[in-house]
């Protein structure tokens, strides 16, 4: 299910859309089985906004957008990691258009073993001493700050989807209708209530859309904490 009510203002920050996403997503509040997942760095402002409203703790899915060299904006894909599971996404469209301007597709490979290189630096930064994120059974919200082509979201429930949820939502504030159709295609539930028809930049859709930095981000999760399970 795809949840979309063609909000035609810009954010005026991420958290203005969370707060947005989190009256969406009203019927998930206060249920223990819930968990808010922020794709860093940028979804992760727009998670904990969606993680208090809901009364739901807060993690994250370590993801890297594998870019275009000389053009990083454009996905050649993506990948994620979680509990110690890797998954890599090829947008093979923009992958064909690479090489059929560039004659070689290599580069996916080379930037591809750059990315993992700072997945590791935040696994080490952002989950320093605390256990593998485990969601074998509960329902997972991944929010992220906009879709563009989506690779990140994708590698994110593809890496998710091997774990053992019950339930996946993916939560964006604006994202165009085809890339929140593909996401949808693995998803149990999309929730995006604006697709403009043009979207170069996902900080298109915001008044104010500054950089976040791994400090924000700690800040944000020892906010927001997931209780140990027990045993």
């Amino acid at each position: 299910m795809t949840t979309n009510r063609n909000r035609r203002e810009r954010y005026a920050d991420r958290q203005d859309a969370g707060r947005t996403l989190a009256s969406e997503l009203d019927s998930y509040s206060g249920r223990r089985d819930v968990l808010v997942l922020g794709l860093p760095r940028g979804g992760v402002p727009v998670a904990a906004v969606i993680a208090e409203s809901l009364k739901a703790p807060l993690d994250v899915v370590l993801v890297r957008k594998i870019g275009v060299p000389g053009h990083q904006e454009v996905a050649m894909g993506a990948m994620a990691s979680v509990a110690g599971s890797i998954d890599t996404v090829r947008n093979e469209d923009v992958l064909a258009k690479f090489a059929k301007r560039y004659g070689d597709s290599s580069a996916f490979d080379q930037v591809a073993a750059k990315e993992r290189a700072e997945l590791d630096r935040r696994e080490r930064v952002y989950r320093a001493g605390k256990p593998p994120l485990d969601v074998a059974g509960l329902t997972l919200i991944v929010v992220d700050d906009g879709l563009a082509t989506g690779a990140t979201m994708r590698a994110a429930i593809t890496v998710l989807r091997e774990l053992s949820p019950a339930r996946i939502v993916a939560a964006i504030p604006v994202g165009l209708s085809g890339t929140c159709r593909d996401v949808g295609s693995i998803a149990d539930e999309v929730v995006c209530p604006w697709n403009p028809q043009d979207l170069v930049a996902v900080g298109q859709a915001y008044d104010r859309f500054d950089q976040v930095d791994d400090a924000e981000v700690i800040n944000l999760l020892a906010q927001y904490q997931r209780p140990a399970q027990a045993g």
